[in-house]
Order: C-alpha cells, then sequence, then structure tokens
C-alpha cells in the first residue's frame, strides 16, 4: 500500500468524521452537539469531494450543515431534552453491546477485505454537474415540477397555520 496525499487526506477527514458522531453522542450541551454535527457533515462533504462528486458536496454542505442542522437544533431546542431520569443500564447489557459492535466491526473489516471486485472503467472526473443538470431537468422534469408545487404549498399552508394561531390568540 502507498501512502498518498490522497490517503492521509481521507484518513484525516474519516476521523473528523468518527470523531465528530462519537462527541455527537456524548457531549451534553445542545449547542456543542450541533457543533459536532456540523464537524461531521463537513468532513463528510470533503469526502465527497474527494470521490470527485462536488455537486453531492455542496448539497451536503447547504442542505444538512446548514438547513438541517438548524432544524434538529429548533427541534432539541423546543422539546424536553434536559430529562435526567434514565435507567442505569446493567454490566450484563454493556457487555452484549460491546460484543455487538466488535462482531459488527469485525463483519464489516472481513467483509472489505474479502471482496473481490473486477476492476471498472470509471469516469470520476468528467462534468457530474452538468450531468445532473441535464438528467433533471430532462429525464426527471416533471418529478421536479411536482416536488416544487409540493414545497409550495407546504410553504403556504404552514404560513395560514401560523396566521390562524395568531389571529386566536389576538381574540384571547
Amino acid at each position: 500500500m502507498t501512502f498518498s496525499g490522497e490517503f492521509f487526506a481521507f484518513m484525516a477527514l474519516a476521523l473528523v468524521a468518527v470523531i465528530g458522531g462519537v462527541l455527537l453522542l456524548n457531549l451534553t450541551k445542545v449547542i456543542h452537539m450541533i457543533i459536532a454535527l456540523v464537524f461531521t457533515f463537513v468532513s463528510i462533504a470533503g469526502i465527497y469531494v474527494m470521490l470527485s462528486a462536488e455537486f453531492v458536496a455542496a448539497v451536503q454542505i447547504l442542505i444538512y450543515s446548514g438547513a438541517i442542522t438548524i432544524i434538529m437544533l429548533f427541534g432539541i431546542m423546543l422539546t424536553k431534552h434536559d430529562d435526567s431520569s434514565e435507567a442505569k443500564s446493567s454490566i450484563w447489557r454493556k457487555l452484549f453491546l460491546l460484543v455487538g459492535v466488535v462482531g459488527f466491526a469485525f463483519a464489516v473489516y472481513i467483509g472489505i477485505y474479502n471482496l473481490d471486485l473486477d476492476p471498472q472503467p470509471n469516469h470520476l472526473y468528467e462534468n457530474n454537474t452538468l450531468q445532473i443538470g441535464k438528467a433533471l431537468y430532462s429525464k426527471f422534469v416533471i418529478p421536479f415540477e411536482l416536488t416544487s408545487v409540493l414545497l409550495l404549498v407546504a410553504l403556504v399552508g404552514a404560513i395560514i397555520l401560523a396566521k390562524k394561531d395568531e389571529k386566536e390568540a389576538d381574540k384571547e
């Protein structure tokens, strides 16, 4: 195995993604959890860039690191998240969980290293954003437009529901 800059960049991005996921699960403050989640999403976008999927990387940053993270932050902040009434787990449950995680990791390791794929010609460095645009606006134009209409209807519905709640609050 040769060690290249691409290998080290992938390992660094993968390490940041895994550490962000572990921190997300172990941190207690909501803001810190969201920051760990953003680090995970951005590092995954970096891996997409390394795979020559620039459009997917841009969507990953815009949608997940931006919109989904804000929605999750609002959802967590508006719900009861300080509940500390967890039951203590027994040592047998922790041991069973450890055996399950180690077994899964071993199965993935065996599956990856015993995988024998024939080399396929790849077209990684073609203009994939142009290909996505052509496919979206030629073959899939009807579903694309239906999705935009559905999102518009959902937006108008949310505005109407918000106005109704506002009017009911004014009456009281």
